[in-house]
């Protein structure tokens, strides 16, 4: 796969957002980084703001810049140097009766009925909960990503969603939801695992996976994924195991 270019960045424009609640960190204050979201150019942009430690939040890039703290580190993992340990294999052979399907980045009531439920589950009282359509559009799909929705279906029945950004040499995994139901089938790990066998079949070169937050309930998951590179603020590296020590 080729490599897009880099449009002229002369004229490109970062803001910083006030301090707000912490998502991660209820007693901490946060700050953005964010790409201009009125800029024209900002599809282009993306491919190359995944390299530089920004994700997409609907049609915000943004990346945290927070005065003092440096917890969140953007990471991915190199599609090819993955091989699943032992708990991932298991978690492959406990849904391997699992169907995958890449479909459009296309909200249906089947997908809005399954998103709800996940909310109320996983974050009830959170603000999250109250989501409706117009939320799971603007969201999780945006109005000008090259976003792809991975199902998860069992016996034709929907169980979880990846929504999944597809740039030029990559995977983005945006946001995934499923059936609260089925918490014990690792459903989080299994859509990973399906994103990495994508972006291995279409010769894609790294699955990015967002923010990983040592030692955070919800975000220290990540490190299981190995061999596993974090952002710096200057370039990629691998993380060891002294990284992985816990806040």
């Amino acid at each position: 796969m080729g490599t897009q270019p880099q449009p002229d960045s002369e004229d490109l424009r970062l803001f910083h957002t006030g301090e707000h609640a912490c998502g991660y960190w209820p007693e901490r204050v946060a700050r953005d980084l964010v790409l201009d979201p009125r800029d024209p150019r900002l599809r282009a942009w993306y491919p190359h703001a995944l390299g530089w430690g920004f994700r997409r939040s609907g049609d915000i890039v943004y990346r945290p810049h927070c005065a003092g703290c440096r917890a969140c580190v953007a990471v991915r993992i190199p599609v090819d140097r993955f091989a699943p340990d032992r708990s991932q294999r298991r978690c492959l052979a406990r849904n391997a009766e699992v169907e995958m399907r890449v479909r459009p980045a296309e909200r249906t009531e089947e997908h809005l009925a399954l998103y709800r439920r996940y909310l109320s589950a996983r974050h009830a009282g959170g603000g999250m909960d109250g989501h409706g359509a117009a939320e799971f559009d603007q969201f999780l799909i945006g109005s000008w990503s090259e976003g792809r929705f991975l199902e998860l279906r069992e016996q034709r029945r929907l169980i979880a969603v990846a929504v999944t950004d597809v740039v030029d040499t990559a995977l983005s995994a945006v946001y995934t939801f499923y059936d609260p139901d089925l918490a014990e089938r690792g459903l989080g790990t299994l859509a990973i695992l399906r994103q990495l066998e994508w972006a291995k079949r279409e010769r894609r070169e790294h699955l990015y996976l967002g923010y990983w937050i040592a030692g955070h309930p919800k975000m220290d998951y990540k490190r299981r994924f190995r061999p596993l590179e974090g952002f710096d603020g200057h370039e990629w590296r691998d993380l060891h195991i002294r990284d992985f020590i816990k806040l």
